[in-house]
């Protein structure tokens, strides 16, 4: 009865979210002892094979107990035997234990030197050739090392690396940020994309400014394009006639090749037929590539070695 008593008080201390958090910070340690001693119905058995004193196995045992409410063991001189709570309590603390041992094994391979893994986001028009490219070129010399790859804009990525989504991302523009550490790795030269009969399609090299009274085709606000064309554009002494806002440099070209206007884009990996791509003399039409990774965050070794790879790739991380 008096047993009963303590372990209500106890219980009854436990009734909103955060002290259910706190019961279970304070019963964590002793799930394994208790498997230990349902295991084997002994406890120094148990003692012995997960090579603790006796002592602290019972007292955490009976600790438990208290902190639950209920006897989870009938004692039985030396032996013990599971009371019916005691084995509805096993089969879920079989099954957490399972799944933390399963998550520390996954952890602990991520990080393996080897065969580890990189989570990596980069932008939309780095996917066809530049990254396919860079990772091949890594694995020559770290085979095994497996990749998680999101493609995305810049914004989405940096609050995904900021989520610890991500270990690693190549972006534009190079951020500058309290909370990231940013730092550029090359510089991709801007074209202006007008369709094959184009009054401009005969040239080679073109101002911006002549472009003042065509209507473009930009990515949507939030993408660091879009930032980069209204800054060039304003730079030229206008803002920009819009008449559709994409999500993917090869659909922008495909509407330029249809007549629906001219866009400033990094060049294509593969030419396109239908658009004429010209050189931007003025003002200077160019982005910074970079990579960021979170400030502070401690990398794994196949994250650091990846990312000593990407660093020792600055004024060359781009295909001519």
């Amino acid at each position: 009865m008096m047993h009963q008593q303590r372990s209500a008080a106890r219980l009854s201390s436990f009734s909103d979210t955060s002290d259910a958090e706190d019961i279970v910070t304070l019963l964590a340690p002793r799930l394994a002892y208790f498997a230990g001693v349902a295991r084997t119905e002994h406890v120094t058995r148990a003692a012995q094979e997960m090579q603790v004193p006796q002592s602290t196995l019972s007292r955490a045992v009976v600790r438990l107990e208290e902190d639950l409410g209920v006897e989870l063991f009938a004692r039985r001189g030396r032996t013990v035997a599971l009371t019916p709570a005691g084995r509805t309590f096993l089969a879920s603390v079989e099954r957490a234990l399972a799944e933390i041992e399963r998550a520390a094994e996954e952890v602990r391979a991520d990080a393996d030197p080897a065969a580890g893994k990189v989570a990596f986001g980069f932008l939309h028009t780095m996917g066809a050739e530049t990254v396919p490219g860079l990772i091949h070129a890594f694995r020559a010399d770290h085979p095994r090392v497996r990749f998680s790859l999101v493609q995305n804009y810049g914004e989405a990525m940096l609050e995904r690396l900021r989520a610890g989504e991500l270990d690693l991302c190549l972006t534009s523009p190079v951020p500058d940020a309290p909370d990231l550490v940013a730092r550029r790795l090359d510089e991709q030269k801007l074209r202006l994309v007008v369709p094959a009969d184009h009054r401009l399609a005969s040239r080679r090299r073109v101002r911006l400014a002549e472009a003042a009274d065509e209507t473009f085709v930009t990515l949507e606000p939030g993408y660091g394009m879009r930032r980069i064309t209204d800054d060039l554009c304003r730079e030229a002494g206008f803002k920009p006639r819009i008449a559709f806002e994409g999500e993917e440099a090869e659909t922008l070209r495909g509407l330029v090749a249809a007549g629906l206007g001219v866009a400033l884009l990094p060049p294509p990996a593969v030419p396109r037929p239908g658009v004429v791509e010209l050189t931007v003399t003025a003002p200077r039409a160019a982005r910074e590539i970079g990579v960021a990774w979170l400030a502070g965050h401690v990398d794994t070794p196949p994250v650091a070695a990846f990312k000593k790879f990407l660093l020792s790739r600055r004024g060359r991380l781009l295909p001519d």
